[in-house]
């Protein structure tokens, strides 16, 4: 007969008490985030910023001190960053459908932001959680330039004419190269999904002969 398993109750409600508390004790984004730019350092933890991260945090503004003085919160505004539109010609920017802000927050600064991601010119479809809210480097996009970002057409992806090899044959590519050359192979053999033929004089001759040659052996 197997024998049933205790129900500890009053453990089981420390349990739940303890983790209430891990809760309620973390420290918010407004704790956890903020920064001192005088010394650049944050007070909760007492680590520095990156040197190379200066400049923005002087110049640039995050997510959240955009929002902060905006109707709703920014909601349905487009926002995109410096990085983007530094690396990348297409469009990338965030479409804001929700806001949770964090009202404890001294400027009601810090939260959380919910959108649509478009990245180089290609929307997703589901909404998700925006990341990297505390980084100096966002921008509004101004109401006037919101519809060029949105009706750019990315370029259709260029089809794969290379493919990984299967492990078999990968793996005698690989031996008969070292067999041959004495060295391992260092970058990765690909296949090619094309076959290359140089239309010449030669080429169509080995033809025939090929049809000839099959035809003379035929039953």
């Amino acid at each position: 007969m197997v024998k049933k398993k205790r129900l500890r109750l009053i453990a089981e409600m420390a349990r739940k008490i303890r983790a209430y508390r891990e809760l309620k004790n973390r420290p918010r984004d407004s704790q956890k985030y903020a920064l001192d730019y005088d010394t650049m350092k944050r007070p909760l933890t007492g680590k520095m910023l990156p040197v190379l991260a200066w400049t923005d945090v002087r110049r640039e503004s995050r997510l959240f001190s955009l929002m902060a003085g905006m109707r709703m919160f920014g909601v349905g505004r487009v926002f995109t960053r410096k990085s983007w539109l530094e690396d990348h010609t297409e469009p990338s920017y965030w479409q804001i459908t929700k806001v949770k802000v964090d009202y404890t927050a001294e400027d009601m600064d810090h939260g959380k932001a919910w959108g649509i991601l478009t990245f180089k010119g290609k929307a997703e479809k589901e909404v998700k959680e925006v990341d990297k809210v505390m980084y100096h480097d966002w921008r509004l996009v101004p109401k006037h330039i919101e519809q060029q970002f949105k009706d750019f057409v990315p370029l259709p992806d260029p089809p794969v004419r290379y493919v990984p090899y299967p492990p078999l044959l990968r793996a005698m590519k690989l031996a008969r190269h070292k067999q041959t050359e004495g060295t391992v192979l260092t970058e990765e053999p690909l296949l090619p999904l094309e076959r290359e033929v140089v239309l010449t004089k030669d080429y169509f001759r080995s033809q025939d002969q090929g049809k000839m040659v099959r035809q003379e052996t035929a039953v």
